[in-house]
């Protein structure tokens, strides 16, 4: 069986999903988008390129001391050479996820001083646990051997906002303003600001959905290769607070 970083690889993925709620018609179309490239297991990054399996703990670490530079201005800027290009050209290897909110504010690989490959990032609006997003955070973990996935919110979220106010909204905007809303009903009776509890309990909520609506996510966490956590951007000052 082809591994990476411990983890199924391509190859392995599709009987991994089939244990679980996976269909087969939804496993036909995954074989069929992935065999479009060249799979990982088959083309491998040479020795000094392949990095070594980072844990979840060593990995939420790397996302804290990251943070950190940022907010103090004081960047490395890792792994944006040209060598890193071409490294990653090859294959991929990102030590976390993020599930992030689309907002423009909030670009995941600069808030966190990260580069080319380290960080396999989806943005919804709203840090939404989407089953778009939980199939790409399968992938990142599953295949590619991802061990965090950091659930990302943000202070001022208008998808948030959104959600609190229960209003009508045109197009599908409405759509994701829905998942939101159980966990605004959450903290609707808590004392203190509305909005700013909303936004802690929305992503606590979507890391919990992660673990509870996957088969494949809450596997990897039992076994001790995954952990999902979460965290709140302030915007004015860059810094995320981590939440348990």
């Amino acid at each position: 069986m082809s591994k990476i970083n411990g983890f199924v690889g391509r190859r392995n993925f599709l009987k991994l999903a089939g244990v679980g709620s996976v269909t087969v018609g939804a496993s036909a179309v995954g074989s069929v988008l992935w065999q479009r490239e060249p799979a990982i297991a088959q083309k491998p990054a040479t020795t000094e390129t392949k990095p070594q399996p980072v844990n979840p703990q060593a990995a939420l670490a790397r996302l804290i001391e990251g943070n950190k530079r940022f907010v103090e201005g004081k960047r490395l800027n890792p792994n944006q050479s040209r060598l890193r290009l071409q490294e990653t050209a090859v294959a991929q290897y990102p030590f976390a996820a993020i599930l992030g909110c689309a907002d423009s504010r909030v670009p995941a690989e600069i808030v966190f001083d990260q580069g080319l490959g380290d960080l396999f990032v989806v943005r919804v609006a709203g840090n939404v646990a989407s089953q778009t997003a939980i199939g790409s955070l399968e992938f990142a973990t599953a295949v590619l051997g991802a061990q965090l996935i950091m659930v990302l919110g943000h202070a001022r979220c208008g998808a948030v906002v959104a959600a609190t106010k229960g209003e009508p909204l045109p197009g599908r905007i409405g759509v994701f303003v829905e998942e939101i809303k159980p966990a605004v009903e959450r903290v609707r009776n808590k004392t203190g600001d509305l909005e700013e509890n909303s936004i802690i309990a929305n992503v606590q909520y979507q890391a919990e959905k992660l673990g509870e609506s996957s088969t494949i996510l809450r596997g990897l966490i039992k076994e001790g290769k995954l952990k999902i956590a979460g965290g709140r951007y302030d915007l004015a000052s860059g810094k995320v607070s981590f939440l348990t």
